[in-house]
């Protein structure tokens, strides 16, 4: 896929095996401000978990390896820098349930220093465009932690609908956590 240019200077582009270092370095130290003040909980998980290294890596690394369709399939991209650091992610994989190979979900997200920026939509439109042009597949799901407005106002202007609100999801370090999951229809463009 060519790289798209997204501002001077920034790219987004596919992670690949000689950036996956790099990029867990960036998935980590991302993940450590998880329900710090300001940016709050966008993870469902607690405080003191968000601090560890993410303990899936081998897990997303493999998934990039499965064709699209197969079970635990993942892509995922990289918005990079004039400098070539990254600014942040997106990434779409399979659901885990069987029958649902038309349907993917999005995660992403965006380093604190480069977000209300346009980036986040930049990514979701690069994932978007994708996946109608290489998979065959035809939604894109998340779940996103309802009290994470800045995410949802982002999934909302990017052409993502709210179909459900769990409340009371999750019980994270003495709070209760409401998710929200969203959905978008992919179409072709011409």
């Amino acid at each position: 896929m060519k790289i798209l240019k997204l501002v001077p200077g920034t790219t987004i582009e596919p992670i690949n095996e000689s950036g996956w270092d790099e990029f867990f370095r960036y998935a980590n130290e991302q993940r450590s401000e998880n329900g710090t003040p300001p940016t709050g909980y966008f993870l469902p998980v607690s405080r003191a978990e968000s601090c560890r290294p993410y303990d899936k890596e081998e897990l997303f690394r493999s998934g990039l390896r499965i064709p699209v369709g197969s079970p635990n399939w993942r892509r995922a991209w990289v918005a990079r820098g004039s400098t070539r650091q990254i600014l942040g992610h997106v990434d779409l994989r399979s659901h885990a349930v069987r029958f649902a190979e038309h349907r993917c979900l999005l995660g992403m997200g965006v380093d604190r220093h480069h977000r209300g920026v346009g980036l986040g939509s930049g990514l979701i439109s690069h994932a978007c465009a994708w996946a109608v042009t290489n998979s065959g597949l035809e939604w894109i799901d998340l779940e996103v932690l309802s009290a994470n407005e800045p995410a949802l106002r982002l999934y909302l202007r990017n052409g993502f609908a709210k179909v459900a609100d769990v409340p009371d999801m999750f019980r994270i370090d003495g709070m209760t956590f409401s998710v929200t999951t969203m959905t978008r229809r992919l179409e072709a463009t011409s």
